[in-house]
Parts: C-alpha cells; sequence; structure tokens
C-alpha cells in the first residue's frame, strides 16, 4: 500500500494465537504495528472492518490502529473472552459487553455497518480521506435543464 500511495482496508477475522505457536506468533504484533506505523507516516488511510470474532492479540495490535473503526453488526470484539473475565472479575458482565454495537456506544468503533452496505460506505470514507470528490452514482436523475429566457 505505501509503495503503491494506497488506502489500506483490513478486514479483521481472529481468534487468537494458539499458545503451541510461541514466539514466532507474539512477534507477529510489533511487525504489524510497525506496518502500521508506516501508513501514518505516508499519510496513507487505514480502514478496519472488524468482523464476527475478531479476538485475542489482533485486538491488541493493527485490528485496533484504524483512522476508521467499521465493525459488522453483533460481532464479537474482544482481547479476552466474556467467561475469562467473568471468571477473573468474578462479576456478571453487562448485556452485550464486547459486542459491536456496545463498543460503538462506548466510542471504541465510529461505525457498525451490514456487510451488504460496506461496499458504499468504504467508497465514501476512502475517497472523503483521499482527498477526493464524491463518487458519482450513474442512476441519479440529470439535473433539471436551464431556460436562456431570464430577463437581462
Amino acid at each position: 500500500a505505501v509503495e503503491l500511495k494506497r488506502p489500506l482496508i483490513l478486514f479483521s477475522a481472529a481468534g487468537g494465537a494458539r499458545m503451541q505457536e510461541g514466539i514466532l506468533s507474539l512477534m507477529q504484533m510489533p511487525r504489524t504495528t510497525v506496518a502500521v506505523q508506516m501508513l501514518k507516516e505516508a499519510n496513507l488511510p487505514y480502514i478496519v472492518v472488524l468482523t464476527h470474532p475478531t479476538t485475542g492479540g489482533v485486538t491488541a495490535s493493527y485490528a485496533m490502529l484504524g483512522d476508521v473503526q467499521i465493525a459488522e453488526p453483533n460481532a464479537l470484539i474482544c482481547f479476552a473472552g466474556p467467561r475469562v473475565i467473568e471468571q477473573t472479575i468474578r462479576e456478571t458482565l453487562p448485556e452485550g459487553f464486547q459486542r459491536a454495537e456496545y463498543l460503538l456506544d462506548h466510542g471504541m468503533l465510529d461505525r457498525v455497518t451490514p456487510r451488504t452496505e460496506l461496499r458504499e460506505e468504504l467508497i465514501t470514507i476512502v475517497r472523503m480521506l483521499m482527498k477526493k470528490s464524491p463518487a458519482i452514482k450513474g442512476d441519479l436523475p440529470a439535473p433539471a435543464a436551464q431556460s436562456d429566457d431570464t430577463p437581462a
């Protein structure tokens, strides 16, 4: 993306790293974070679409570093799952905790958008962030004809 001077749109779906993957898996987190920083230094947009589920280390690295964070409805987005948290804090979590709508309400996301509407939304966001004019819709009616009968 940096070489081509293009924005990067990432669709994230992850269940976290398995422990048997060891240090090589763990070392990918800082590498991906450095890559995101390269985009920012090049002034290129980085948009993240969080799908169900997006959990584990990706939420501690590249999945939550976007200029714009969009999630699909009801997507589970978290570092540790709800059961692990409840067992750790010995409390019941609020309804919808770690779901896209809850995160949107608490300022962690910019949008929650159904997959069927993502294309148009992403086009609009990319054009805006790249300082381009809005996309022209081919199905819009033609402008009304102007007459030259106006008095001078």
